[in-house]
């Protein structure tokens, strides 16, 4: 298989719209799969892209508690909530994607991909994820 090939439109699940309310959030998790009933649909997920679909007042940032970064030298730190400065955090922003990889280049699970949604302090946190797998994936 060719890397032009790797994902296609049949490798992804249907979209996945979110909405957050004052209050509301993600516990932290990973999206791969630790099972194979899971995986035996498509494979293990190896990618997620998530689409911010609102701007969020304060809070709702995604955040990744095990990332190893220096996040305190983003440029966005002073607009993150306490929740957010607890690992590396990007605040919603309408418009704005963000693509991250719940396995390693050789398919190996990234137990770094580990993320979840700080709460909405003020505003509503619209988003929409997809979810990409190594193989094929099928709607059942």
């Amino acid at each position: 298989m060719n890397s032009m090939s790797l994902y296609t439109a049949d490798n992804g699940e249907g979209l996945q719209i979110l909405h957050y309310e004052i209050g509301q959030k993600y516990e932290p998790h990973f999206d791969y799969f630790l099972d194979e009933f899971n995986t035996k649909n498509g494979g293990q997920r190896t990618a997620t892209l998530l689409m911010y679909l609102s701007d969020v007042e304060e809070g709702g940032e995604t955040v990744f508690p095990s990332a190893k970064a220096n996040s305190s030298t983003v440029p966005w730190w002073d607009e993150l909530s306490e929740c957010g400065k607890k690992g590396l955090s990007l605040k919603p922003k309408m418009g704005n994607a963000l693509l991250f990889w719940s396995t390693r280049p050789d398919a190996s699970l990234d137990p770094s991909s580990l993320h979840g949604s700080c709460p909405v302090i003020i505003g509503n946190k619209w988003s929409a994820t997809k979810w990409m797998h190594l193989g094929e994936y099928k709607v059942r």
